[in-house]
């Protein structure tokens, strides 16, 4: 982060605008002649650079890109939370609360170090897990709207699972998210033993915290994700590391460079008090065939 604002909402606002200027084939210099803008200016925008860019000024560029209004909205709150020296992205506040900014980061990223201490991160959920948590989680919705969303969530689930470039992901699962039957014994089997089967793939790997480990840091830990970007032909970070932090209200994302360290430390402790993954494997077996005996 720098003193002129975090820089994690520019690069966003930035893909998003390149991505939506490239599916209607449209160059920059195009773009910012009907948008009435400099061509210097776009290409600031897009590269996540500071710029001076008014709302009524990115509004027209996304009038041209034929945004909707709902996406509209997200760019410019995107626009206005990269002038706060810190990212607390209030769900409604500022951008929609039904526009998921950690999907597109998701998508971007590499790699992915996760710590889960109450539930199976999405990447990794059956269908039918899903749905459980939907189910409480919205429950004035009907089931058309909950496929909706599970569809929403298989379609991320490809970055896993994809030939090319998958994404790495480290999972740590603390044995409680093995313990809380969601959905019922045979929908929580299910999804037990998908993990101990996905976690096959070179690119996946889980372990189990076990109830045995105590508390391995000392203070209570919630959930957390890590995420990498790659790095460019010279060797270099594409984009800085960034860690997300999800609570029932909002998420909150950190760029610092201590912040990010210290939840590296805190997640490489987790995994060496964790179960090894073959071992792991082996008790996510035994509580799936324990529920189905149940």
């Amino acid at each position: 982060m720098t003193d002129t604002g975090s820089t994690l909402p520019r690069r966003q606002l930035g893909s998003y605008l390149h991505e939506a200027r490239t599916a209607l084939n449209l160059s920059q210099e195009k773009l910012a002649e009907l948008a009435d803008l400099s061509s210097s200016v776009l290409q600031r925008l897009e590269k996540g650079e500071a710029t001076r860019l008014k709302v009524r000024d990115l509004q027209a560029v996304c009038d041209v890109l034929e945004m909707s209004d709902e996406m509209t909205t997200a760019m410019v709150g995107l626009l206005r939370q990269g002038a706060e020296k810190s990212w607390w992205h209030e769900y409604g506040n500022l951008i929609p609360a039904t526009f998921d900014v950690y999907v597109g980061l998701e998508t971007a990223a590499r790699r992915l170090n996760t710590y889960q201490p109450s539930l199976i991160p999405g990447l990794l959920q059956t269908a039918d897990y899903a749905r459980a948590l939907m189910q409480m989680g919205y429950p004035a919705e009907d089931s058309a709207e909950h496929d909706r969303r599970i569809e929403l969530r298989t379609k991320r689930q490809t970055i896993v699972t994809r030939k090319h470039q998958p994404i790495a992901l480290d999972v740590v699962l603390h044995e409680s998210v093995l313990r809380s039957t969601v959905g019922g014994p045979n929908v929580m089997a299910a999804q037990l033993r998908y993990l101990a089967e996905i976690g096959k793939l070179s690119n996946v790997t889980v372990r189990v915290l076990p109830f045995s480990a105590g508390a391995p840091i000392g203070h209570a830990v919630g959930q957390f994700a890590i995420l990498e970007f790659g790095k460019d032909g010279k060797g270099k970070p594409v984009w800085p590391q960034v860690v997300y932090l999800e609570t029932f209200v909002g998420c909150i994302y950190l760029e610092k460079t201590v912040d990010v360290q210290l939840y590296d430390r805190v997640h490489q402790s987790l995994q060496q008090h964790s179960l090894d993954v073959a071992a792991s494997r082996s008790l996510l077996r035994q509580v799936a065939k324990e529920l189905q005996e149940t």
